[in-house]
């Protein structure tokens, strides 16, 4: 062969290679830069210098558009190691620039920098960005806006403005600290010192009244509501002083509008709600507070305070400090009911435009027991954990994951695997009990790095389900690399004779984080369309620092434009 065909046929498998990062036709290419460095903010009385991205806090918004390619150059100021995940983005191919540390690639040090790369395809909607690598999440988090295609419409009426509504969490001391501190002890690590929305307390903590959020509205107008929750450790319940919210998109993936006072938003999900302000009709303007606390299950400290931001309408005349102030009601925070009674509304679009492309047969089933447990501790005469002589510990079917130190994507990639993880996580839980009633003693939890491998394109159902060794609990659970349906849940322990009867496989819900209920389960589909390897945790982050996580890895498919395209030049190094 010539030398001339040699380099165009190079040419021709460079070009195939870089495609998918390439922005589709009629699209553009988003540049930003992240400059993570320390900022020097003031809440709550209390001045911590904190990891900011550009010095902000929260950090920059990203805005982009269905089929764009996104570019973001972040360089590392701080003395810890970083990495940024795009939350929700389902990489296509660039699993290089997920974000999670020694899962798909090594962190960012001290004076490093690295540009992920990727492009967004099939959403639009809300996601969010955060740091993952330890707790540096605490202060490193920003929105994502995907808007439609140019020229495409909304399946809802058009907004008249959009604001992000960002749930945080404040600590007056290094959460880097408090996290090291649990887990030399074994206990449980100190709760937050406040709730934030989009950074800010509000005015029902002491020394907070001026650091509160206020979104000022005019009436008869249409606002959209993208509510992110990047709190580390707690789900909340969400509502707005005599207000209606329509919820209209979750995740980015747009549902069957429905009416609510209440929104329940998870760690790790997004919501995005119209609120429409109310006419002027005459009546004397009010402020209406807009209120957040937790819901939480279990039996361990959470932050029981409430976060408050402040809606008020434009007026023309009249002091603010002498309108009617009103404040809604929210439930108590372990109302199961209510939250079961939320997410149970949430259905796919499931339009011609956006059809809700369930698996309907399953290739791959699997059941996962998702929970807390305990075990000895090594050698600490003072443990902390429920009694004096254990710890804390999290696991998916009694295997608590081992963080490695080597990237598990780039072992894949490169065929070394040996010494850096194992293939084989149990597919079912290797020794059954009555999940959600008296558990065993002895429940056997082990440690490893063990991975499930898929191969290209299997439809894959996994069954998640909840258990009561320390307590029933509800648990977020996060998937990278894909979206699912949620095709059913339930209370109890899941029956795989009669439960799955009662599948929704018409217009399940779409996601890429969803609760596994307290004491309960939920299903979840999905086809592994996405080479590479894929975290999936709960989105707690005291669970997931105790071991609840694992990862998939899923093979390359026999076409070029199914297969894992290679790291970039600039990947980190451990």
């Amino acid at each position: 062969m010539g030398a001339h065909c040699q380099a165009l046929i190079l040419l021709l498998g460079t070009l195939l290679v870089l495609l998918p990062r390439l922005p589709l036709a009629g699209a553009a290419t988003r540049y930003y830069t992240f400059n993570v460095k320390l900022q020097n903010v003031t809440r709550l009385c209390n001045t911590r210098a904190i990891p900011t991205v550009n010095g902000k806090f929260p950090g920059p918004k990203i805005v982009t558009r269905e089929g764009d390619r996104v570019v973001v150059k972040v360089v590392n100021n701080i003395k810890d190691n970083i990495t940024i995940h795009w939350h929700g983005v389902r990489q296509m191919r660039t699993g290089w620039s997920d974000g999670p540390a020694y899962v798909t690639q090594c962190p960012i040090q001290t004076g490093q920098s690295f540009v992920y790369n990727f492009t967004i395809t099939g959403q639009r909607g809300t996601l969010f960005w955060h740091a993952h690598v330890s707790w540096m999440r605490s202060t490193l988090y920003g929105p994502i806006v995907i808007l439609p295609k140019s020229g495409v419409p909304l399946p809802f009426a058009k907004p008249h403005r959009d604001v992000a509504i960002v749930f945080g969490e404040w600590f007056n001391t290094d959460p880097e600290a408090i996290i090291a501190q649990a887990m030399q002890t074994g206990g449980g690590p100190n709760v937050s010192d406040a709730y934030t929305i989009n950074g800010l307390p509000g005015p029902l903590y002491n020394c907070s009244s001026k650091d509160t959020f206020r979104l000022k509205v005019r009436a008869g107008e249409t606002y959209l509501l993208r509510l992110i929750n990047a709190a580390l450790n707690d789900e909340l319940f969400f509502s707005v002083a005599n207000h209606t919210l329509t919820v209209v998109d979750v995740d980015a993936a747009y549902v069957k509008p429905f009416d609510t006072n209440l929104v329940l938003i998870t760690p790790g999900q997004t919501t995005n709600v119209l609120l429409r302000a109310k006419p002027n009709d005459g009546c004397p303007p009010a402020t209406h507070l807009m209120l957040a606390r937790p819901y939480a299950t279990g039996s361990g400290t959470f932050d029981n305070t409430t976060v408050a931001a402040v809606l008020e309408y434009y007026a023309t005349a009249g002091n603010i400090k002498s309108r009617p102030l009103f404040r809604p009601a929210l439930p108590v925070f372990n109302d199961t009911a209510v939250a079961t009674s939320f997410v149970t509304k949430l259905r796919s679009l499931a339009s011609p435009e956006y059809p809700a492309n369930v698996p309907r047969r399953v290739d791959k089933p699997f059941f996962f027991t998702v929970g807390l447990g305990t075990i000895p501790c090594p050698g600490n005469p003072t443990c902390q954990g429920p009694t004096n002589t254990t710890m804390f510990t999290a696991s998916m079917n009694n295997v608590s994951f081992n963080m490695p130190t080597t990237a598990l994507l780039q072992a894949h990639y490169s065929g070394n695997a040996a010494g850096v993880y194992t293939t084989d996580f149990p597919t079912t839980p290797p020794e059954p009990f009555n999940y959600t009633g008296t558990p065993p003693n002895n429940t056997n939890v082990s440690n490893g790095t063990k991975v499930v491998v898929l191969p290209y394109n299997a439809s894959v159902e996994v069954v998640l389900q909840d258990t009561s060794i320390l307590a029933a609990e509800s648990h977020p659970l996060h998937l990278h690399g894909f979206d699912f349906f949620v095709v059913g849940q339930g209370s109890g322990n899941y029956d795989p004779a009669k439960h799955p009867a009662g599948f929704n496989l018409v217009d399940p819900v779409q996601r890429n984080t969803v609760g596994v209920p307290a004491g309960g389960w939920v299903a979840i589909r999905f086809f592994a369309d996405n080479p590479g390897v894929w975290f999936m945790h709960c989105h707690l982050e005291v669970h997931t620092t105790w071991g609840l996580k694992m990862a998939w890895v899923v093979n390359d498919g026999p076409l070029p434009e199914q297969k894992l395209m290679p790291p970039p030049s600039d990947l980190p190094t451990c």
